[in-house]
């Protein structure tokens, strides 16, 4: 009796030493002498104390933050870029045996993922179209990383730091490209109101009271401003009969001039001989000088 007692504390001071809890989100990979005797829990489970041992592992979902990586895009701009994976594992067995330590496996495969897929795509492509990117490394990663027993359920791009002097020349462009839309907008504007404007002058020109009435209308905006001058637009109209007596003036004094003008008959060359045309040039030059020399004398 004095010998049982001993061997039975000890036989249950083992068993409770034998015994593990796993929490519902937990499972335990346990080795039998070194042989992998199954995949544990949740709950109360036994593994002998000596002859047996257990490896904890999680199965919720692990946020796995990728470090700021220099990445060479495609059209040779050097950016640096972050991003963050989310990883759970679904086989324990498989994250224990196949794979040293999973984590630092699957960060360093994130990070090689993630520069090589960059390298291959442009700026534009990279600010504009995220979702594509980080589908397609989802798709890379959870490939290589299935032999381990994990799953990746998304990939996402944090943050792109990019160069002050590409910030600069992206804010150049995107000033230029609102300066271009606002040109065409105006020029759009000025080509809508000249057809609008041409269309009410067709309309005023068929009825002249309306232009009238138009001009009253203009003198009444203006005098309703309490302004201390107040300008009368004259009407065209007014002043086109004086306009056409001007230009009847200026045509007969033109013709009176013209009218006036000496008209001397001109000889064809072709038909005085050569020495006559020598002697009367001759005497048209001494005329001429005789002319100017009775003008400095007068």
């Amino acid at each position: 009796m004095e010998i049982l007692l001993p061997a039975l504390l000890l036989a249950v001071g083992y068993c409770f030493g034998s015994l593990r809890v796993l929490r519902q989100y937990e499972r335990g990979v346990s080795f039998f002498l070194g042989k992998y005797w199954g995949t544990k829990g949740p709950g109360l489970i036994f593994v002998p104390l000596g002859l047996a041992s257990m490896k904890r592992m999680s199965l919720r979902t692990m946020a796995l933050d990728i470090p700021p990586q220099d990445v060479i895009t495609r059209d040779n701009v050097s950016v640096k870029v972050n991003a963050v994976l989310y990883m759970k594992v679904l086989d324990p067995a498989k994250a224990f045996i196949e794979i040293e330590d999973y984590l630092y496996a699957t960060s360093q495969l994130s990070q090689t993922t993630l520069r090589s897929v960059l390298g291959e795509v442009e700026l534009d492509e990279l600010l504009a179209d995220r979702e594509k990117i980080n589908a397609v490394l989802k798709k890379i990663i959870d490939e290589r990383t299935d032999p381990w027993g994990i799953e990746v359920s998304a990939v996402e791009v944090k943050d792109v730091d990019l160069p002050d002097q590409m910030k600069r020349a992206m804010a150049r462009q995107a000033e230029a490209e609102r300066e271009r839309r606002a040109k065409v907008i105006a020029a759009q504007g000025e080509l809508q109101a000249s057809a609008t404007l041409a269309e009410a002058a067709k309309m005023l020109a068929s009825e002249p009271v309306s232009l009238q009435l138009r001009y009253l209308q203009t003198v009444t905006e203006i005098a309703a401003e309490n302004n201390s001058t107040t300008i009368f637009p004259l009407p065209m109209d007014l002043l086109r009969p004086f306009m056409d007596m001007a230009d009847r003036a200026a045509r007969m004094r033109d013709d009176k001039v013209i009218a006036a003008a000496p008209v001397q008959p001109a000889l064809p060359a072709a038909a005085m001989p050569a020495h006559e045309l020598g002697s009367l040039m001759q005497r048209l030059k001494e005329t001429a000088a005789k002319e100017e020399s009775d003008k400095h004398g007068k």
